[in-house]
């Protein structure tokens, strides 16, 4: 990373030390906070419900800082996670120096740091949500020699007054401007925020869907990332989430992620895009452009596991209203690289070797293009329920299981469809293809019988997998999709319970 990307660089502490954020060290932290005036620290960290947490200090001398950023604060686990019991309830939170921020929205200038969890035997908490992610990337390179980079695709609603005015065409807002997307300007803001606080921004557009009721109008947009190491991509996204909302707090928006909001409209998902990478370089494309086998074989993992992967991405009934046909949301295990109803997507390559910027700027010289870190695969059944840690976590144990599969490319091959298999003239090869879960009770049995795959090598606990069995469970929702099918009232008293979930 040369000088005048740093430079440019949208978080203010990355700016001002001039060496990317994989370099703070504590002395950083201290020099940062003694020259810009800042009087406050947070610790901020995901409870057991996926939301941010956080801790305030307020910073009075040198010797204070330095213990706090060094030793960390103690806190309750029982109040954070379920699994922990209040008898032996002690954990300690530490800073990770890399994802310092400068906190956009506090009137006390404040410096933000994302945390570990540590038991009182000063080892990291095997069920925490980011030290299962990190021994999940840990696996991986062990196993193959690979890192695990991932990006999200965050779909979600922003509900405000009705104008009355430039009003948009029902469920055809996909990449609408204004003034026929009224909340575009919000969006922009919060891609500003998100940058300053760390995240890598590849876009953001307003989303297919959009409609009016009882004097409210709902905008869907989505924020798309830049593919980066997975650790960092789950921390991202948890930021981004809690900048969305808090912007939206503070300008008289409501905004939601949840997966399903009414019927017949479209729900937000949470893509996540995938790539493996060794000695720095994307593994994903061969010389002529065609997906590699190494890719395949992740893929093929992800096939085996894709039932299970829904009890960390799809953590609430209404997840399973938004898995249904002709939605464009995934309903059968396959994938392929031009519908989007397949669950495994690999979206367009840059693979022709054409220089188009060129043939659009004639005054351009031609370039040889490298395009190969574009190519990424996607997963499409996550929604805005996720736990991220987990499910990012999940993708990356999956993506490693293709490579201890010995049938891996078989399995591939036999997963692989490039029609709509809605179609009825599809009807045979629908017919080969398993089904994702329909609840979260059937979510959880696919974990369960999944479970050693996730175990392995050390990755999830026990006793994580038993925590998410447990509260996939307790939504006894078996047959709720069906039982509460056509019936507005029910299903409108089921959205609003869960309209702030993830």
């Amino acid at each position: 990373m040369n000088n005048d990307t740093l430079a440019l660089n949208a978080n203010k502490v990355v700016a001002y030390l001039q060496k990317p954020a994989t370099e703070f060290t504590k002395e950083d932290i201290i020099s940062f906070i003694a020259h810009h005036d800042i009087r406050m620290v947070n610790f901020m960290y995901p409870g057991g419900d996926g939301k941010l947490k956080t801790l305030n200090f307020v910073i009075t001398n040198e010797a204070y800082l330095r213990t706090i950023l060094t030793c960390g604060e103690r806190v309750d686990g029982s109040s954070l996670f379920d699994f922990i019991q209040a008898s032996s309830s002690d954990l300690y939170v530490l800073p990770r120096f890399a994802t310092a921020f400068v906190d956009p929205f506090a009137e006390i200038p404040t410096l933000s740091m994302l945390c570990s969890f540590f038991d009182k035997d000063g080892r990291p908490l095997e069920s925490a949500p980011e030290h299962t992610l990190a021994k999940a990337l840990d696996a991986m390179r062990a196993t193959t020699g690979m890192d695990f980079h991932a990006m999200g695709e965050l779909e979600y609603y922003v509900i405000k007054p009705s104008e009355n005015v430039y009003p948009a065409i029902d469920q055809h807002g996909y990449h609408e401007s204004m003034p026929y997307a009224k909340t575009n300007d919000f969006r922009a803001r919060c891609m500003d925020y998100i940058a300053q606080c760390g995240g890598q921004i590849k876009y953001g557009h307003s989303e297919v869907g959009n409609f009016t009721h009882n004097g409210l109008t709902y905008e869907q947009n989505e924020i798309e990332f830049l593919p980066i190491l997975c650790t960092q991509a789950a921390d991202e996204l948890l930021i981004a989430k809690w900048v969305i909302r808090n912007l939206a707090y503070r300008e008289g928006l409501d905004v939601t992620f949840a997966p399903k909001i009414t019927t017949g409209k479209a729900g937000s998902g949470l893509h996540i895009h995938m790539r493996l990478m060794k000695d720095g370089r994307s593994v994903m494309t061969n010389a002529d452009g065609t997906l590699s086998n190494e890719a395949r074989t992740a893929i093929a993992g992800l096939m085996d596991v894709a039932q299970a992967i829904t009890a960390f991405g799809n953590k609430n009934p209404t997840s399973y209203f938004r898995l249904v046909p002709h939605q464009e949301a995934p309903t059968n295990v396959c994938w392929g690289d031009r519908n989007r109803s397949v669950l495994v997507r690999v979206p367009l390559g840059w693979t022709s070797g054409v220089d188009m910027s060129r043939a659009v700027n004639p005054l351009e010289h031609e370039e040889e293009l490298d395009t190969t870190d574009k190519q990424t695969f996607e997963m499409r059944s996550p929604d805005g329920s996720a736990d991220l840690y987990q499910l990012i976590a999940g993708l990356c144990v999956g993506c490693r299981h293709g490579f201890e599969m010995a049938d891996a490319l078989n399995v591939a091959a036999k997963t692989y469809v490039d029609v709509n298999i809605h179609n009825a003239e599809n009807a045979a090869k629908l017919a080969t293809l398993q089904e994702l879960p329909d609840s979260c009770a059937a979510s959880a049995d696919s974990l369960e019988a999944k479970r050693s795959i996730f175990e392995a090598h050390g990755v999830f606990s026990p006793a994580m997998i038993n925590g998410i069995l447990s509260q996939l469970r307790a939504f006894n929702d078996r047959t709720l999709r069906h039982d509460i099918e056509g019936n507005q009232e029910k299903i409108a008293a089921l959205v609003e319970r869960f309209f702030h979930c993830g």
